[in-house]
C-alpha cells in the first residue's frame, strides 16, 4: 500500500513540473499565440450553371434523293446538332421529293411548313435576285475559294435581306464546279468552242457567257440532256465532274475540260418565324454546324469529283486537267464582262466588289 501511494505522490510532482515550465523568477513574456491549422476554404463559385437546352425539333428538307449530296448533308447536319446540343436538338429529316420539288420546297419553308431547307441557290434566285451575282462566271477559281467567301461576312452580305422573304441564310453548301464535256472536239482554249453547240441550262446568265464565247448555247432541261448528246443537237454539255455520272449524261461524251468556269452553291435556310421563336443558344448551335454542314458537302463532293473522274477515264474519256482558263476570260474581257448586267435589277457593284476583295 505505501508502495501505490509513493508512486501516486512521485507522478503528481512530474505534473506539477510540466505545468509550470521552469523555475525563473522572471515573468517570461507571453508565447506569440499561434492559430489552429485549418483547411482553406474553396472560393465560392459565382459561375451561373450553364442552363439547360429545352428540347426542339425541326422539320428539315432537301428534295434530292437520298444518294444525293444534299440530302447527305441534311443528315450529317442533323447528326452534328444532335452531338451539340447533348441531344437537345433533333432534326427531323425528309427528302426524295417527299415534301415537293426545289421550288415547292422553298415555298413551303418561307409558308413555314419546312423549317429548315437545303437547295440549289438557283432555287432562291426566283425570289431573291441578289443570289445572281453567285451565278457569274470565273468569280470562282475554285470550290474551295467559294466555300471561304460564302461563308464569311459576305455570304452573309449576300443574303442579308433574307427576311423581307420569310427565311434566315444559315450557310451555303456546294453543288459543284462546271467544266465542258464534249462529243466531238477537245476544248483546250476558248477559240475551240467556237460554233459549238452546247447545253446549258435555263437561264440567261449562262445563255449569255456561251454566246459571248462564240459558242451556240442550247437551253435544254436536265433531263433532255442525255438524248440530246446522243442525236446531236447537243455537242456538249457545261456540267460538274460528279453531275455526269449521277445524271448518266456521259455516253457519248468522249472529251472533258476542267475550265471552272461556274460555280453552282446550295443555300441552307432557316424559316425567319421558326427561327425568332428559338432560343439564342439554340441558334447559335444551328448557326455554327451549319457551316460545318456546308463544309461536309464541298468534301463529300470533291471525292465524288475524283470518283467520277475514275468511272469517265475508264469509260474512254479523255480529259484536260489544265486547259488554258485565261483564254477564256480573255475572251469574255475579265471583270469588265460583270459590267454588261449593270443595269439589271439584281446587279449590286458594292457586293460585287465585296466578292472580288476576296477572290482577286
Amino acid at each position: 500500500m505505501k508502495k501505490i501511494v509513493s508512486a501516486l505522490l512521485a507522478l503528481t510532482m512530474v505534473f506539477a513540473l510540466a505545468a509550470c515550465g521552469n523555475n525563473s523568477t522572471s515573468t517570461p513574456a507571453p508565447a506569440a499565440e499561434t492559430p489552429a491549422a485549418t483547411t482553406p476554404a474553396a472560393p465560392a463559385d459565382n459561375t451561373p450553371a450553364e442552363p439547360a437546352i429545352e428540347p426542339v425539333t425541326l422539320r428539315i428538307y432537301s428534295p434530292g434523293n437520298e444518294n444525293s449530296v444534299p440530302t447527305k448533308t441534311i443528315i450529317e447536319y442533323a447528326r452534328l446538332v444532335n452531338e451539340a446540343s447533348n441531344g437537345a436538338i433533333t432534326l427531323d429529316v425528309h427528302h426524295s421529293n417527299e415534301l415537293g420539288n426545289d421550288a415547292e420546297a422553298i415555298e413551303s419553308t418561307r409558308m413555314g411548313t419546312i423549317d429548315i431547307i437545303f437547295a440549289g441557290t438557283s432555287g432562291f434566285t426566283s425570289f431573291y435576285e441578289p443570289a445572281k451575282v453567285l451565278d457569274l462566271p470565273f468569280l470562282f477559281e475554285s470550290a474551295e475559294q467559294a466555300y471561304e467567301v460564302t461563308n464569311s461576312e459576305v455570304g452573309e452580305k449576300i443574303f442579308a435581306n433574307f427576311p423581307q422573304f420569310g427565311l434566315i441564310y444559315l450557310a451555303e453548301g456546294d453543288n459543284g464546279m462546271r467544266h465542258i464535256s464534249t462529243t466531238n472536239r477537245p476544248i483546250h482554249t476558248a477559240a475551240d468552242v467556237e460554233g459549238l453547240k452546247i447545253r446549258v441550262p435555263t437561264s440567261q446568265l449562262y445563255l449569255d457567257v456561251w454566246e459571248a464565247l462564240g459558242a451556240t448555247p442550247v437551253a435544254l432541261a436536265l433531263p433532255e440532256l442525255a438524248l440530246a448528246l446522243s442525236n446531236g443537237t447537243a455537242e456538249g454539255q457545261d456540267n460538274a465532274t460528279y453531275h455526269l455520272v449521277a445524271n448518266a449524261t456521259y455516253d457519248d461524251i468522249k472529251y472533258f475540260s476542267n475550265i471552272n468556269y461556274m460555280w453552282m452553291g446550295c443555300t441552307m435556310a432557316v424559316n425567319s418565324v421558326t427561327w425568332n421563336k428559338l432560343a439564342p443558344e439554340v441558334q447559335e448551335i444551328l448557326k455554327e454546324q451549319a457551316k460545318a454542314a456546308a463544309k461536309y458537302s464541298f468534301d463529300t463532293i470533291a471525292e465524288d469529283n475524283k470518283t467520277a473522274t475514275k468511272v469517265l477515264q475508264d469509260a474512254g474519256v479523255e480529259f484536260d486537267f489544265e486547259p488554258d482558263v485565261q483564254s477564256f476570260k480573255d475572251k469574255l474581257g475579265g471583270d469588265d464582262y460583270y459590267a454588261r448586267y449593270a443595269n439589271e435589277s439584281w446587279f449590286d457593284q458594292d457586293l460585287l466588289n465585296s466578292i472580288l476583295a476576296v477572290v482577286r
